[in-house]
């Protein structure tokens, strides 16, 4: 495995892809983009990166932003409780550390929205920590390089190969995890050809040799994801459109949704709805269908912009200026905003 670690280390040095967090070994802006990286593309991350940085540029800036601004500048990153956690961890840092970053992978852990992998990235990146980052990237190079039949999945399996990582950390250990995470995001690609002809290690894995990796890594069969159907209400009143805020506890929690019910209705299912809820409708327009997919459920909706002849008080009026300018709405929403907007412009 050394020898293993020193192509690994060599091919890192010349190859690496330039990224913006990389300029730097600051645990802030090293944190921030690892939490962004997490289930998001490094393409996707990098002008939210840019903007979150030059919008919030320390700890203490994040521990005082309003969640609604945080939450705007999150806007379309998606997995929303990634940027409640960093105000949360802001706000720890600054009270129980005075606002410098812990250096200990103990301590970081120890920080809301924080795990294993990313604790160990900030720990081995900015402080030079031996601490193995394994996340499915890192699997998937070890379990090919092994020709390693464990089921990565499982907690177990991840916990040994952290273990096992361990015992070959080279005193360059932050170098060694993103050369390890870079030979997965580039190279030992998942779901199709690995570019084995361009890997430096090739001559050292098993799965190339024995011509396994088709076969590794081995994982859990995917559980069929739960369906959820939705009628979306985008209710006009001269210029301004209701939204609302969307409740404790439920998926996109604290973000703003376009008033929506369960159910995809009829135009004459819609009618009866609203007048049996006595809302003041002047006119029904069917407006677009939209699918969007989270990590454990499918959103299936059907849009009907109602035009209604006084404002519903328990909703929130706004202009789509306003809308777009200071309320975070997820990208499940998003497609009907723009529809309004392309409407409106019209």
């Amino acid at each position: 495995m050394q020898e293993i670690v020193l192509l690994l280390l060599e091919w890192y040095q010349f190859n690496k892809r330039i990224l913006p967090w990389r300029e730097t070994k600051n645990p802030y802006y090293v944190w921030i983009s690892e939490i962004m990286l997490q289930q998001t593309r490094i393409e996707t991350v990098i002008p939210y990166y840019e903007r979150f940085i030059k919008k919030i540029p320390d700890i203490s800036s994040l521990a005082v932003i309003s969640l609604d601004d945080l939450l705007k500048l999150w806007e379309g990153l998606g997995y929303y409780s990634r940027a409640r956690n960093l105000k949360k961890a802001a706000q720890i840092i600054m009270e129980k550390y005075y606002g410098e970053f812990p250096s200990t992978y103990k301590e970081i852990i120890m920080l809301p929205g924080i795990g294993e992998y990313t604790a160990s990235a900030i720990a081995s990146i900015c402080f030079n920590a031996s601490t193995p980052t394994v996340d499915g990237n890192v699997l998937r190079v070890y379990t090919r390089v092994m020709n390693d039949r464990r089921n990565i999945d499982l907690v177990k399996t991840k916990k040994e190969i952290r273990e096992e990582l361990s015992k070959i950390m080279p005193s360059d250990a932050g170098n060694f995890n993103e050369a390890l995470m870079e030979l997965g995001e580039v190279i030992c690609l998942p779901n199709g050809m690995p570019k084995c002809d361009i890997c430096p290690i090739k001559k050292l894995c098993r799965a190339y040799i024995e011509k396994t990796w088709q076969q590794i890594p081995v994982r859990l069969e995917k559980k069929r994801k739960k369906e959820k159907f939705f009628t979306v209400f985008l209710f006009s009143y001269q210029e301004y459109y209701a939204i609302s805020k969307r409740k404790e506890q439920q998926l996109l929690q604290h973000l703003w949704e376009f008033f929506n019910i369960d159910g995809i209705l009829t135009i004459d299912e819609v009618k009866k709805y609203l007048e049996e809820k006595h809302i003041p409708f002047i006119s029904i327009e069917k407006s677009i269908e939209n699918k969007h997919i989270f990590t454990h459920q499918i959103w299936y909706m059907q849009a009907y912009i109602v035009k209604v002849s006084s404002k519903m008080d328990h909703l929130v009026w706004k202009t789509l200026n306003e809308i777009d300018m200071k309320y975070a709405i997820p990208t499940a929403f998003q497609p009907f905003l723009e529809v309004l907007k392309k409407r409106d412009n019209a």
